[in-house]
Protein backbone atom coordinates (compact mmCIF):
# COMPACT_ATOMS: atom_id res chain seq x y z
CA UNK A 1 0.00 0.00 0.00
CA UNK A 2 1.58 3.49 -0.62
CA UNK A 3 0.44 5.73 2.29
CA UNK A 4 0.66 9.56 1.81
CA UNK A 5 0.72 12.09 5.30
CA UNK A 6 0.22 15.48 5.14
CA UNK A 7 2.24 15.50 2.02
CA UNK A 8 2.70 19.50 0.56
CA UNK A 9 4.87 21.00 -2.40
CA UNK A 10 5.52 24.95 -2.57
CA UNK A 11 6.41 26.62 -5.82
CA UNK A 12 7.26 30.66 -5.37
CA UNK A 13 5.32 30.43 -2.01
CA UNK A 14 2.04 28.74 -3.26
CA UNK A 15 1.11 25.06 -2.41
CA UNK A 16 0.87 22.93 -5.40
CA UNK A 17 0.56 19.90 -3.49
CA UNK A 18 -1.77 19.70 -0.39
CA UNK A 19 -2.68 16.41 0.68
CA UNK A 20 -3.85 15.26 4.34
CA UNK A 21 -4.07 11.67 3.82
CA UNK A 22 -4.46 9.46 1.05
CA UNK A 23 -3.79 5.77 0.55
CA UNK A 24 -3.74 3.78 -2.47
CA UNK A 25 -4.14 -0.02 -2.16
CA UNK A 26 -2.57 -2.73 -3.68
CA UNK A 27 -4.19 -3.67 -6.92
CA UNK A 28 -5.74 -2.42 -9.29
CA UNK A 29 -6.04 0.57 -11.77
CA UNK A 30 -6.03 4.54 -10.00
CA UNK A 31 -6.45 7.11 -12.31
CA UNK A 32 -5.87 11.09 -10.77
CA UNK A 33 -7.92 13.58 -12.95
CA UNK A 34 -8.52 17.20 -12.50
CA UNK A 35 -7.92 20.58 -14.37
CA UNK A 36 -4.31 21.89 -15.63
CA UNK A 37 -2.68 22.82 -12.53
CA UNK A 38 -4.50 20.76 -9.95
CA UNK A 39 -1.22 19.14 -8.80
CA UNK A 40 -1.46 15.53 -10.20
CA UNK A 41 1.67 15.20 -11.99
CA UNK A 42 3.40 17.35 -8.97
CA UNK A 43 1.62 14.47 -6.76
CA UNK A 44 2.59 11.41 -8.75
CA UNK A 45 6.39 12.49 -8.54
CA UNK A 46 6.25 12.78 -5.22
CA UNK A 47 4.84 9.55 -4.54
CA UNK A 48 7.58 8.14 -7.30
CA UNK A 49 10.42 10.19 -5.75
CA UNK A 50 11.13 11.89 -8.59
CA UNK A 51 10.75 15.22 -6.19
CA UNK A 52 11.01 15.87 -2.63
CA UNK A 53 8.44 17.08 -0.89
CA UNK A 54 8.27 20.03 1.13
CA UNK A 55 5.99 18.57 4.33
CA UNK A 56 4.76 15.63 5.07
CA UNK A 57 5.45 11.56 4.12
CA UNK A 58 5.05 9.20 1.48
CA UNK A 59 5.11 5.17 2.49
CA UNK A 60 5.41 2.33 0.21
CA UNK A 61 4.52 -0.82 2.22
CA UNK A 62 5.10 0.79 5.34
CA UNK A 63 8.40 1.79 4.15
CA UNK A 64 9.29 5.76 4.17
CA UNK A 65 9.92 5.96 0.41
CA UNK A 66 13.07 8.70 1.47
CA UNK A 67 14.67 6.16 3.29
CA UNK A 68 14.66 3.34 0.68
CA UNK A 69 17.29 2.22 -0.86
CA UNK A 70 17.50 3.18 -5.00
CA UNK A 71 18.15 -0.34 -5.93
CA UNK A 72 15.71 -1.52 -3.34
CA UNK A 73 12.88 0.82 -4.73
CA UNK A 74 13.74 0.18 -8.38
CA UNK A 75 12.27 -3.58 -7.86
CA UNK A 76 9.17 -2.21 -6.12
CA UNK A 77 7.95 0.59 -8.09
CA UNK A 78 8.34 1.97 -11.32
CA UNK A 79 7.31 5.81 -13.14
CA UNK A 80 6.80 6.39 -16.56
CA UNK A 81 7.41 10.31 -17.01
CA UNK A 82 5.48 12.67 -19.47
CA UNK A 83 8.67 13.67 -20.82
CA UNK A 84 9.97 10.63 -21.84
CA UNK A 85 11.82 11.38 -25.39
CA UNK A 86 15.40 9.25 -25.07
CA UNK A 87 18.35 11.54 -27.19
CA UNK A 88 20.37 8.43 -27.35
CA UNK A 89 19.55 6.15 -30.55
CA UNK A 90 18.32 2.99 -28.69
CA UNK A 91 16.50 0.28 -30.68
CA UNK A 92 12.84 -0.87 -29.10
CA UNK A 93 14.72 -4.09 -27.40
CA UNK A 94 17.71 -1.62 -26.19
CA UNK A 95 15.06 0.17 -24.56
CA UNK A 96 13.09 -2.48 -23.05
CA UNK A 97 16.43 -3.85 -21.73
CA UNK A 98 16.73 -1.00 -19.59
CA UNK A 99 13.83 -2.27 -17.71
CA UNK A 100 16.10 -4.74 -16.24
CA UNK A 101 18.73 -2.94 -14.94
CA UNK A 102 17.80 -2.74 -11.21
CA UNK A 103 18.11 -6.85 -11.37
CA UNK A 104 21.27 -6.91 -13.70
CA UNK A 105 23.48 -3.89 -13.18
CA UNK A 106 23.56 -4.40 -16.97
CA UNK A 107 25.09 -7.35 -17.38
CA UNK A 108 21.77 -9.48 -18.61
CA UNK A 109 20.86 -13.03 -17.38
CA UNK A 110 18.73 -15.51 -19.10
CA UNK A 111 15.89 -15.12 -16.80
CA UNK A 112 16.46 -11.06 -18.11
CA UNK A 113 16.32 -11.98 -21.77
CA UNK A 114 13.00 -13.75 -20.93
CA UNK A 115 11.75 -10.97 -18.94
CA UNK A 116 12.17 -8.53 -22.06
CA UNK A 117 10.73 -10.80 -24.19
CA UNK A 118 7.63 -11.32 -22.43
CA UNK A 119 7.15 -7.36 -22.35
CA UNK A 120 7.70 -6.99 -25.96
CA UNK A 121 5.43 -9.57 -26.83
CA UNK A 122 2.72 -8.29 -23.81
CA UNK A 123 2.55 -4.63 -25.90
CA UNK A 124 2.78 -6.39 -29.42
CA UNK A 125 5.79 -4.94 -30.53
CA UNK A 126 8.24 -7.85 -31.27
CA UNK A 127 8.25 -7.09 -35.08
CA UNK A 128 9.86 -3.66 -34.29
CA UNK A 129 12.41 -5.21 -31.39
CA UNK A 130 15.49 -3.77 -33.82
CA UNK A 131 14.22 -0.55 -34.93
CA UNK A 132 15.14 2.69 -33.29
CA UNK A 133 12.66 4.82 -31.38
CA UNK A 134 13.12 7.07 -33.93
CA UNK A 135 11.43 5.37 -36.68
CA UNK A 136 8.53 4.82 -34.75
CA UNK A 137 4.91 6.52 -34.65
CA UNK A 138 4.08 7.82 -31.61
CA UNK A 139 2.23 5.00 -30.47
CA UNK A 140 4.75 2.21 -31.33
CA UNK A 141 6.64 4.21 -29.53
CA UNK A 142 4.68 4.61 -25.75
CA UNK A 143 4.19 1.06 -26.08
CA UNK A 144 7.97 0.15 -25.97
CA UNK A 145 8.48 3.01 -23.24
CA UNK A 146 5.61 0.76 -21.36
CA UNK A 147 7.28 -2.56 -22.00
CA UNK A 148 10.40 -1.45 -20.18
CA UNK A 149 8.27 -0.46 -17.48
CA UNK A 150 6.67 -3.69 -17.23
CA UNK A 151 10.05 -5.63 -17.60
CA UNK A 152 11.12 -4.11 -14.79
CA UNK A 153 8.44 -6.14 -12.92
CA UNK A 154 7.69 -4.31 -10.08
CA UNK A 155 4.65 -4.16 -7.86
CA UNK A 156 3.93 -0.62 -8.23
CA UNK A 157 3.76 0.92 -11.73
CA UNK A 158 2.86 4.40 -12.12
CA UNK A 159 2.01 6.63 -15.83
CA UNK A 160 1.94 10.39 -16.11
CA UNK A 161 -0.63 10.91 -18.43
CA UNK A 162 0.80 7.66 -20.66
CA UNK A 163 -1.99 9.06 -23.29
CA UNK A 164 -0.23 12.32 -24.44
CA UNK A 165 0.10 13.12 -28.28
CA UNK A 166 -1.47 9.43 -28.82
CA UNK A 167 -4.69 9.57 -31.04
CA UNK A 168 -7.55 7.96 -30.53
CA UNK A 169 -6.26 4.33 -31.82
CA UNK A 170 -3.58 4.30 -29.75
CA UNK A 171 -4.59 5.77 -26.86
CA UNK A 172 -7.72 2.96 -26.62
CA UNK A 173 -4.24 0.41 -27.19
CA UNK A 174 -2.26 1.66 -24.42
CA UNK A 175 -5.19 2.12 -21.69
CA UNK A 176 -6.17 -1.94 -22.43
CA UNK A 177 -2.44 -2.42 -21.95
CA UNK A 178 -2.57 -0.75 -18.00
CA UNK A 179 -5.88 -2.81 -18.04
CA UNK A 180 -4.23 -5.61 -18.30
CA UNK A 181 -1.31 -4.82 -16.29
CA UNK A 182 -3.52 -4.27 -13.68
CA UNK A 183 -5.37 -7.60 -14.24
CA UNK A 184 -3.41 -10.11 -15.30
CA UNK A 185 -0.17 -9.03 -14.39
CA UNK A 186 -1.49 -8.03 -10.68
CA UNK A 187 0.12 -4.56 -10.88
CA UNK A 188 -1.02 -2.07 -8.93
CA UNK A 189 -1.04 0.79 -11.59
CA UNK A 190 -1.37 4.73 -10.78
CA UNK A 191 -1.91 7.10 -13.87
CA UNK A 192 -2.56 10.45 -14.63
CA UNK A 193 -5.35 11.00 -17.10
CA UNK A 194 -7.22 13.86 -18.63
CA UNK A 195 -9.99 11.92 -20.57
CA UNK A 196 -12.49 11.21 -18.05
CA UNK A 197 -14.04 8.78 -20.22
CA UNK A 198 -11.60 6.81 -20.08
CA UNK A 199 -10.73 7.36 -16.16
CA UNK A 200 -14.65 5.92 -15.83
CA UNK A 201 -14.05 3.07 -18.44
CA UNK A 202 -10.82 1.56 -16.91
CA UNK A 203 -10.11 2.65 -13.29
CA UNK A 204 -11.21 1.08 -10.34
CA UNK A 205 -10.62 4.16 -8.20
CA UNK A 206 -10.30 7.72 -9.09
CA UNK A 207 -8.49 10.41 -7.14
CA UNK A 208 -9.69 14.18 -8.52
CA UNK A 209 -8.10 17.10 -7.31
CA UNK A 210 -8.15 20.65 -7.56
CA UNK A 211 -5.51 23.53 -6.80
CA UNK A 212 -3.44 20.80 -5.46
CA UNK A 213 -5.85 19.01 -2.83
CA UNK A 214 -8.56 16.15 -3.42
CA UNK A 215 -11.74 16.60 -3.87
CA UNK A 216 -13.64 13.23 -3.90
CA UNK A 217 -11.53 9.86 -4.14
CA UNK A 218 -13.83 6.79 -4.71
CA UNK A 219 -15.26 4.41 -7.21
CA UNK A 220 -16.15 5.78 -11.14
CA UNK A 221 -19.71 6.21 -10.56
CA UNK A 222 -18.75 7.82 -6.87
CA UNK A 223 -16.50 10.27 -8.62
CA UNK A 224 -17.97 11.00 -11.94
CA UNK A 225 -21.13 12.94 -11.46
CA UNK A 226 -22.08 16.07 -12.84
CA UNK A 227 -22.00 17.84 -9.87
CA UNK A 228 -18.45 17.31 -9.06
CA UNK A 229 -17.08 17.71 -12.76
CA UNK A 230 -18.95 20.95 -12.15
CA UNK A 231 -16.78 21.82 -9.64
CA UNK A 232 -13.72 20.54 -10.52
CA UNK A 233 -13.91 22.09 -14.12
CA UNK A 234 -16.05 24.63 -14.11
CA UNK A 235 -18.82 22.83 -16.80
CA UNK A 236 -22.10 21.71 -16.89
CA UNK A 237 -21.63 18.29 -18.35
CA UNK A 238 -23.74 15.57 -18.72
CA UNK A 239 -22.88 11.86 -17.11
CA UNK A 240 -25.19 8.56 -18.33
CA UNK A 241 -24.23 5.63 -18.40
CA UNK A 242 -23.39 2.57 -20.17
CA UNK A 243 -22.66 -1.08 -19.75
CA UNK A 244 -22.55 -0.24 -16.43
CA UNK A 245 -19.77 2.72 -16.22
CA UNK A 246 -20.14 6.53 -16.46
CA UNK A 247 -20.22 8.51 -19.78
CA UNK A 248 -19.51 11.89 -20.15
CA UNK A 249 -20.63 13.67 -22.71
CA UNK A 250 -18.07 16.34 -23.08
CA UNK A 251 -19.31 18.21 -25.54
CA UNK A 252 -22.33 19.43 -23.00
Amino acid sequence: MIRVENLGKTYAGDWVVDVEALELPRGGLTAIIGPNGAGKSTLLSMISRLQAPDRGHVTLDGQDILRIKGDVLARQLTVLRQDNAMTARLTVADLVAFGRYPYSKGRLTEADRAEIERALALVDIVPYRHRFLDELSGGQRQRAFIAMVLAQDTEYALFDEPLNSLDIRHAVSVMHLLRRAAEDLGKTVVTVLHDLNFAARHADRIIAMKNGRLQVVGRPDEVIRPAILRDLYGLDLDVTERQGKPLVDVFG
